[in-house]
Formats: C-alpha cells, structure tokens, sequence
C-alpha cells in the first residue's frame, strides 16, 4: 500500500513538472510567434517532451493557449486576493484603501509577467478567447463592485467599470514600460487617479 502511495505521489509530481515545462516553453513560444504562428513542435522541443504528451496533457495549441492565459488570470487573482487579505489584517477598512492595494499587487504583476500581459492584451488568439476575455473583465468589475459595496443602479455600474479600467489600462502601460522604474510611475499615477476620483462620494452620491 505505502509502495503505490509513493507511485502515485512521484506520478502526480512526474505529470505536474512535465505540465509546468510545457506551459513554460508555451509562455515562450506565444510571446514571440503569437498563437497563429507559433508552432507545436518548437513548444514540445523547448518543454523536452513530445507532440503526443502535449495532446495528452492538454489537448492541444487553443486549449495550452488557454491553460497558460488562466494560470496567468490565477495568478492576478492569488497575488490581489492575498493583498486586499494583509491589509485588512493590518487594520485597514476603507474600501477604496483595499481597492487600491489589491490593485498595487495586480499591477506588480503585470510588470513581472509583462510578455504575457502583451500577449492576452494585444496578440492574437484562437477563436473565441475575445469572448473568454471579456468574461473575465465582466468578473473583475463584479468582484471590484463587491469589494467596494457598490450598488447595482447604472452610475454605481459605471463608476466600478471606470476604475477597474483605469487599472486594465495601467497594466498595459505598466507591461510595455522600458523598465521597471517606469512601470511603478505607472502604478503611482494609475493609484493617484483612483483616489482623485473619490469612489465612494461618488457610489454613496448615486
């Protein structure tokens, strides 16, 4: 019993580590070619692995394309999350306040997985990942609206969708900067906007 326990761990770590290698070379791949020119056997030539086992893992180039974009979306999500989670700890309650740091993390993001950022923003895609996108967006203002305790009239809607695009935006300034100086001027700024704005006059006005 414990020999096939050790088999299925060293399994699950074998399938988790060929995962990862193939997600890589795809991280690479994509971000040079984009996903109309990138080719399968150089993902499988940079992962070390074969055509067969991608298919396997994955199914193949949309669904690795969609596997690396959600692992990438994941990440956002996780580092935010654990952002907005700290600074409550640390006695933080005003909702702009946890808005903005949970927009600080996604932004750091954005820097440390800019080639990515590039790809999902302005590259090419397989059919339907605009949708996909979109979905996503519609998400993040609904998760944003929550955190801010908006409520459900048109100028609460649109105020939650204009700051979560002045964040969407930041990053794609923030994934395009020459370097990382550049990227956190991007971030003050897009954090200052914010508090110009003043959200919650505006929400508890509406």
């Amino acid at each position: 019993m414990a020999r096939m326990a050790r088999k299925s761990s060293w399994e699950w770590s074998r399938t988790a580590q060929t995962r990862k290698s193939m997600l890589q070379a795809a991280r690479e791949v994509f971000s040079e070619h984009g996903f109309a020119e990138a080719n399968v056997s150089e993902v499988v030539a940079r992962a070390g692995s074969s055509v067969g086992s991608l298919y396997h893992h994955f199914g193949g180039k949309t669904e690795l394309f969609l596997a690396l974009y959600e692992d990438h979306q994941a990440a956002h999500e996780q580092a935010s999350a654990a952002s907005v989670s700290k600074a409550k700890k640390e006695g933080v309650s005003d909702p702009v306040e946890l808005l903005i740091a949970g927009a600080r993390a996604y932004l750091a993001g954005a820097w440390e997985r800019r080639d990515l950022v590039r790809l999902f923003i302005d590259g090419d895609g397989p059919p339907g990942f605009e949708l996909i996108r979109r979905t996503r967006g519609r998400e993040w203002v609904r998760q944003n609206a929550v955190l801010l305790g908006a409520g459900g009239d048109p100028l609460d809607r649109f105020t939650v969708a204009v700051l979560t695009s002045i964040i969407g935006e930041a990053a794609r300034e923030v994934a395009t900067s020459d370097t990382e100086e550049e990227a956190q001027e991007v971030i003050e700024a897009a954090m200052t906007l914010i508090h110009r704005l003043d959200p919650l006059r505006v929400l508890d006005e509406s």
